[in-house]
């Protein structure tokens, strides 16, 4: 097992670097017309495709009457839709529309903008290095959840 004094930085470090992520897509948000929780909406759809308000009440660990309410906002500004379900008419998702979907990647590639000039001051080796460190924690934590 890993030393004590070591697990606790490795967290520290990870809690610090996703605070600062997150601060900085907050800043770059400001030029977007969404909130920060419509862009973790917005995110899920783009990841996982057209979800039920249920579900994405679940990804976002909301009530669904308050992703009800986020979602009603996004339609209203043309970021998503709902659209019945082919299967059971009864199921409605919320289906991630293009301007929506524009949003998205222009707020990613600022993101990773702000990344690259951080990780140009590291070698070719250092990044591939924690890439490939953080891709197998990942990897590693999706397996344990699975498992649970």
């Amino acid at each position: 097992m890993t030393e004590k004094p070591q697990v606790e930085n490795v967290e520290k470090s990870l809690r610090r670097i996703a605070y600062i992520v997150k601060q900085r897509g907050r800043e770059i948000l400001n030029q977007f017309p969404i909130t920060p929780p419509q862009f973790v909406a917005l995110q899920w759809l783009h990841d996982k495709g057209d979800m039920t308000i249920g579900e994405l009440s679940n990804k976002m660990y909301l009530a669904c009457s308050t992703t009800t309410d986020l979602v009603d906002r996004m339609e209203k500004n043309d970021l998503v839709e709902r659209v019945k379900d082919e299967e059971d008419r009864r199921v409605v998702r919320i289906h991630l529309l293009k301007k929506g979907e524009t949003i998205i990647q222009e707020v990613v590639k600022k993101r990773q903008e702000y990344l690259s000039e951080l990780l140009d001051k590291f070698s070719e080796e250092e990044v591939n290095r924690l890439e490939e460190t953080l891709a197998a924690l990942h990897d590693e934590m999706e397996a344990d959840k699975a498992r649970k």
